[in-house]
C-alpha cells in the first residue's frame, strides 16, 4: 500500500463530523484516503465532498472541500490518497 499526500485538515466541525480540507492535489469521491497525524490514524472512503455546501464529485490543488470523516480529527492532520 502508498499513498500520496493530496491535503491537511484545516477545520473540523465535531457536531457534524466533517472536516474541511485544504487540497495540495486532486480528491474525488470513491477515493480511498488516510488521515495519519495529532491522535489520528485511519483509513476511508471519500461518499461525499462539498464546497461552501454544494456537492462536488471531486476537487482539484487550492480548493477547500468539507469531507465527512468516521472518526474525529483534529487541525494540520494530514490526508493520504491510498493506492492498493
Amino acid at each position: 500500500m502508498s499513498g500520496t499526500k493530496v491535503g491537511e485538515v484545516l477545520h473540523y466541525y465535531d457536531h457534524i463530523a466533517v472536516a474541511v480540507i485544504n487540497l495540495c492535489a486532486g480528491l474525488k469521491v470513491g477515493d480511498s484516503v488516510h488521515f495519519l497525524g495529532h491522535g489520528s490514524d485511519f483509513q476511508q472512503k471519500i461518499t461525499s465532498m462539498q464546497i461552501e455546501n454544494e456537492p462536488i464529485q471531486q476537487g482539484v490543488k487550492g480548493e477547500l472541500v468539507a469531507v465527512k470523516t468516521i472518526k474525529p480529527v483534529k487541525r494540520n492532520t494530514m490526508v493520504f490518497v491510498i493506492f492498493e
